[in-house]
């Protein structure tokens, strides 16, 4: 097993998560299979009860685990389905090395940090690593190694100590390093004092890197270059320079350009791994189709703007997986894409009396979108936004996509104003409800005292209903029976208004395998109403774009009929 680790000096969000994803991506070029774990030093067990205003998204996996949104790009870019184990936090670390010591498993030894803690990562490290990701079944290749935060933090110093005794553990062969540094550019000078103190850090503690990656706004001068290498204690061709590019898409490319992997096969001497022909085919078809994706995306010129209708619209990392799948649709159809961020409350009669600015702005961007997608979401706050924007694109036959809360929000409009119960509304926002009134209750089976890794999660099939042969989702994932996709709620739609609602013209087309949740519904009569009770931007990939966000990015560019030509036949997990 080879492992590449990259870590982070200067500061937070430097774009470590796209580079792991892009080492990866272009390592699996050479055939190699590829798996990815992500280190996170904060106390949480997971990110499942972290506010997405301050963590981001909450990426969830088949295995129903909560996990740092980068798991989400490695995913995306490698075409792998990963673990829960594979995201490890400070928080799983020590409650296992304290649930051993509880049995006695230490024989009576004092726990410390080191060895026990360190041990504990390093095993868990070896174990993960090992586990197949992809339809092969076989063990991976290299493990990319993403450690979050920045070096020197204190809470990432019992990773840093662990990564520093893990180097020797595997061998100087088996183990590389890359850190991601900041080159500002100060009065037009590009300034290395940042990355040379940066990487003194680094290398105080232990660990010296193979590689760096260099942020910068543009591409690094020579004497730039030269200077890193030389206080740095590096070659040149060490030196990446990870300039600002027309997308993340474009990052393997001039990573491949500076001639990453041949310095990571020499110095991994990965040349001495067996690859049978096929991999290295797949490798260089995979790299062709990513090569031919961005450049026909830099030539294309013709623009979709998609309405994102949201509570958590000030952090757009709240919505990454939202984003990165209609960024692949787009791409998929040719078209470029615009978002225009609507906070949900603005949307709402009450913002007109407080912010009549506010008001009126929310309102322009919905009425001048070419589709609406409503996004996942909890609380009842911005919720009336959210159902004025379903009521206007089903009104006025905008396409619109509902994700999760999106698809009830868009069923209590449904039976607010089609129905005529103007009371309907979600138990979640209103726990007073009375029983006629409620359009969405708790799913039976959910703890609602414990909000930690109690909900419906991961990866369920849905089943399509008899006579949804002709409607465009189906046809849009291939004329499929059953599709499986990822699952992160509480709340459905109720049973009991069911027949009602669809004698009105909204179908539950997808069930699930019992037929008594509610998985996926079309509007009659509408050229693309359709919400998904599951997150389908989850298993959305870069190659591989989702069909619901496929279906509204098409809808709403004029290119549906076209997209239905394709062979949509859901391709699997190994690009």
């Amino acid at each position: 097993m080879k492992y590449v680790v990259v870590s982070g000096g200067v500061i937070s969000g430097i774009g470590k998560g796209v580079l792991a994803s892009s080492t990866g991506l272009l390592l699996k070029t050479l055939g190699l299979r590829v798996t990815s774990i992500k280190i996170d030093p904060y106390l949480n067990i997971d990110a499942g009860t972290m506010s997405p205003l301050e963590h981001g998204e909450c990426f969830v996996l088949d295995d129903g685990g909560e996990v740092d949104l980068d798991l989400g790009n490695y995913e995306r870019y490698l075409g792998i389905s990963l673990t829960r184990d594979h995201n490890i936090t400070t928080g799983k670390i020590y409650s296992s090395v304290i649930e051993r010591e509880r049995k006695g498993d230490y024989l009576g030894k004092t726990v410390q940090v080191v060895p026990h803690i360190t041990n504990a990562i390093q095993e868990w490290i070896e174990r993960v690593s090992k586990i197949p990701v992809d339809n092969s079944g076989k063990e991976p290749d290299v493990c990319i190694i993403e450690l979050g935060g920045t070096v020197g933090d204190i809470e990432s110093a019992p990773f840093v100590e662990a990564l520093r005794q893990f180097q020797f553990r595997v061998g100087h062969e088996n183990f590389a390093l890359i850190h991601v540094s900041l080159v500002p550019v100060i009065h037009g000078e590009q300034k290395t004092k940042p990355t040379q103190a940066a990487i003194k850090d680094l290398r105080s503690l232990g660990l010296t890197p193979d590689m760096i990656g260099c942020r910068c706004s543009n591409s690094l001068d020579l004497p730039t270059i030269e200077k890193i290498a030389m206080f740095c204690h590096v070659g040149p061709e060490q030196v990446l320079a990870i300039k600002d590019v027309n997308s993340t898409y474009h990052v393997p490319l001039l990573l491949k350009e500076q001639k990453m992997i041949n310095y990571l096969t020499k110095r991994l001497k990965l040349n001495d791994l067996i690859i049978n022909i096929e991999m290295k085919n797949k490798g260089i078809e995979l790299f062709n189709k990513w090569n031919l994706l961005t450049n026909k995306h830099d030539l294309s010129f013709e623009k979709v703007t998609i309405a994102i209708v949201g509570k958590y619209t000030n952090l757009h990392d709240s919505y990454l997986s939202v984003i990165k799948s209609l960024e692949h649709s787009a791409m998929k159809c040719g078209k470029r894409l615009e978002i225009l961020w609507v906070e949900s409350s603005d949307l709402e009669p009450e913002t007109e009396l407080i912010n009549k600015s506010n008001f009126h702005s929310a309102w322009q961007l919905v009425c001048k979108a070419d589709g609406i997608l409503v996004p996942g979401g909890f609380g009842s706050r911005g919720i009336e936004g959210m159902i004025s924007a379903s009521k206007w694109a089903r009104e006025n036959k905008v396409p619109y996509l509902g994700v999760c809360l999106g698809l009830q929000v868009a069923v209590i409009d449904f039976v607010r104003n089609v129905l005529g119960n103007q009371n309907a509304s979600s138990i979640e926002f209103n726990s007073e409800l009375n029983e006629e009134d409620q359009a969405v209750v708790y799913m039976p089976e959910i703890d609602r005292e414990k909000l930690g890794g109690t909900m419906r999660l991961g990866l369920r099939p849905t089943v399509f209903q008899e006579g949804s042969e002709n409607t465009v989702i189906r046809k849009l994932y291939g004329d499929s029976i059953e599709v499986f996709e990822r699952h992160r709620h509480r709340y459905e739609v109720n049973p009991k208004l069911v027949e009602k609602i669809e004698d009105k013209g909204l179908k539950f087309v997808g069930r699930d395998e019992n037929g008594e949740r509610m998985e996926i519904f079309e509007l009659e009569n509408h050229p693309f109403f359709v919400a998904t009770q599951y997150h389908p931007e989850y298993i959305s990939k870069v190659l591989d774009p989702s069909r619901p966000f496929l279906g509204l990015i098409a809808a709403a560019s004029g290119t549906l009929d076209d997209i239905l030509k394709l062979d949509l036949k859901q391709s699997s997990n190994d690009f």
